[in-house]
């Protein structure tokens, strides 16, 4: 029996963004290729309470079968590695997507200045849907056809309903402040990783920090893809993602 093959979208989107690769993983890997909302967005619910990663990484448990292959990109890529860590039996294999174990810049780690979250994040009370807007912009940067991205991304969003604002916010919480780079050191799972060479939000420079974490995390490069490769390098991704699953 062939592992299920589970899709995790980003903060601000919803499972609508990976349909153009359901349907072409679908034709080589038939009855087992799942994207999930993330708990808040795209009508599922989220935990009682504060959004956090735990409480909602445990509703996502609830949809995995046993030994699943969980691709997270970006904020999915956080829930992913929760998930392996905390829920072993039902994940076999990580596949991260322009993510990282730890989002926010430091001095000895690249990643998102922690002023661009906290912008973002003030912008997300006034106006939820120009920071959507904004961060789509953001995450297209840097691609040769950033606004055919943008567009694109921006027609599969509308197929759902809005997020909640308690999952933007928190979801903006969580990539600021969760730091799960000693539950990555540790995973036995194999760990791969899918980067954009000119993403803006998870530098390539941390590819190197984060195999140094795990000596068994295998990094792949899109030389010309931004923060969403499977959209802006689509036949590119899904040829390295089906030789990585």
């Amino acid at each position: 029996m062939q592992n299920e093959v589970v899709l995790l979208h980003g903060w601000g989107m919803n499972k609508a963004v990976w349909q153009l690769c359901e349907e072409a993983l679908t034709t080589t890997y038939p009855a087992m290729i799942k994207a999930i909302n993330l708990p808040g967005f795209g009508g599922a619910s989220s935990a009682d309470g504060d959004y956090l990663i735990a409480n909602n990484a445990a509703l996502i448990a609830q949809q995995l079968a046993p030994q699943s292959i969980v691709i997270g990109w970006s904020l999915g890529g956080l829930f992913a590695l929760h998930l392996a860590k905390h829920f072993p039996d039902k994940v076999s294999k990580v596949i991260l997507v322009a993510s990282t174990p730890y989002f926010c810049e430091q001095h000895d780690w690249p990643g998102i200045a922690p002023n661009v979250l906290k912008n973002f994040a003030t912008q997300l009370q006034t106006n939820s849907a120009k920071t959507i807007e904004r961060f789509l912009a953001i995450q297209a940067m840097g691609s040769e056809h950033a606004r055919e991205d943008i567009k694109q991304l921006r027609a599969l969003l509308a197929q759902l309903p809005a997020a909640e604002s308690k999952a933007l916010a928190g979801g903006l919480t969580i990539l600021e402040s969760a730091d799960l780079r000693a539950e990555f050191a540790q995973l036995t799972q194999p760990v791969a990783g899918v980067f954009g060479r000119l993403d803006s939000l998870v530098p390539i420079a941390a590819m190197e920090k984060i195999q140094a974490l795990n000596p068994n995390f295998k990094a792949y490069t899109l030389t010309k893809a931004s923060h969403a490769p499977f959209i802006s390098h689509k036949d590119e991704f899904l040829s390295l993602l089906k030789s990585i699953i």
